[in-house]
């Protein structure tokens, strides 16, 4: 029945309001999945720049994507992506900008090699107006009529085209090297830049910032496409007591063995980080909860049999560490804060359990 033209809420249809409540569910979820793609595409774009505060920006959009995955509130995520909008479209446009002054860098670059190539252009237009010349002079030679007068004349010139061509290579290969050393040192800077960003200054392992951004990267790609990962999160037993007893120094040492020993026993698509203090963490990419378990347990006995001196002198000190390991396997759902929790919880049972053991997740 209508009232004053408008349909009664009384005469709803329950049937046809449990269908479009149905139909609704599948369309939330399919929704939901596409944001939470969305955000991996939008940190993907992202690129890695220090200048323009990139992790911050890609924490924040983290902490957005969980506010939509948890919050239950409509009005509570409209609210919060509202005051987020703004900071986006800065960033966006932060970066877009330090990417245009990099590429009128570049451009700079270019026109500075533009010009040398110009010069050898010059100095080659030169060069073939000078072999133009000696072929001139050789059409005057063969109008003469003496042989041995010919003869003495070829010589002289030969020889004359000779030292042309000889240091016309000179030249070019003066320049050539000036410019393959330009592009030896940009590309040298900028290796250097990006190692020293990602690396742990004592080990020379990855640091904690590039553990961040590649365990945030392999759990965002398994939101979309199924990439299985194992976690092993280790730490150095009784490392305070060592410090102690021999000082820093050989704290630092048994720090740098350990990671050369981690190093000699990994893959090389495997990623050994520092985690902070005494602590490492392993991923391993494809690895099952079993095959890390295994990997685990022999970088254990490996560690725990190694012998260092505390010194270089004859009589110093035998010094041996032990390491405990705590192991997990990516699960659908797990987000980073998850999967190092879990790997946390195993490692603290591992060093409850005595120390020098390996504990995995059932």
């Amino acid at each position: 029945m209508k009232l004053f033209g408008k349909s009664n809420p009384d005469d709803t249809n329950p049937d046809q309001t449990a269908k479009e409540t149905r139909d609704a569910d599948p369309r939330m979820d399919l929704l939901i999945e596409c944001v939470n793609a969305l955000f991996v595409f939008v940190r993907e774009y992202t690129l890695d720049i220090t200048e323009i505060d990139s992790e911050r920006f890609k924490s924040r959009l983290e902490a957005l994507q969980e506010k939509f995955r948890a919050e239950e509130k409509t009005k509570a995520i409209f609210t919060e992506f509202d005051r987020q909008k703004s900071g986006i479209l800065d960033h966006i446009q932060r970066q877009k900008t330090y990417l245009g002054e990099r590429e009128a860098e570049f451009r700079e670059i270019i026109d500075l090699m533009t010009a040398a190539m110009t010069g050898l252009d010059n100095e080659n237009r030169d060069f073939y107006s000078s072999i133009r010349s000696q072929g001139e002079r050789f059409e005057e030679i063969t109008r003469l009529d003496d042989i041995k007068r010919i003869k003495n004349e070829l010589v002289l010139e030969v020889e004359n085209m000779r030292a042309m061509v000889r240091q016309k290579e000179g030249q070019d290969q003066k320049a050539l090297d000036a410019l393959s050393s330009q592009v030896d040192s940009l590309k040298k800077e900028l290796d250097v830049a990006r190692h020293s960003a990602n690396t742990d200054g004592l080990t020379g392992v990855n640091n904690r910032k590039a553990l961040d951004e590649y365990l945030r990267s392999l759990v965002e790609r398994n939101s979309i496409s199924r990439q299985p990962f194992s976690l092993l999160m280790m730490d150095l037993d009784d490392f305070k007591k060592l410090n102690d007893t021999y000082g820093h120094t050989v704290g630092d040492r048994m720090l740098i063995a350990f990671a050369e020993k981690c190093r000699a026993s990994v893959r090389s698509g495997d990623f050994l980080a520092r985690y902070g203090g005494e602590e490492f963490t392993l991923i391993l990419p494809g690895a099952s909860l079993r095959n890390a378990k295994k990997k685990a347990k022999h970088l254990c006995k490996t560690i725990a049999s190694a012998r260092y001196a505390a010194d270089d002198s004859p009589k110093a000190d035998v010094v041996s560490i032990t390491v405990s390991i705590g192991v997990c396997a990516y699960c659908d759902g797990d987000t980073v804060k998850t999967l190092v929790e879990r790997a946390d919880r195993c490692l603290y049972k591992a060093k409850e359990a005595g120390k020098n053991r390996v504990v995995a997740e059932n």
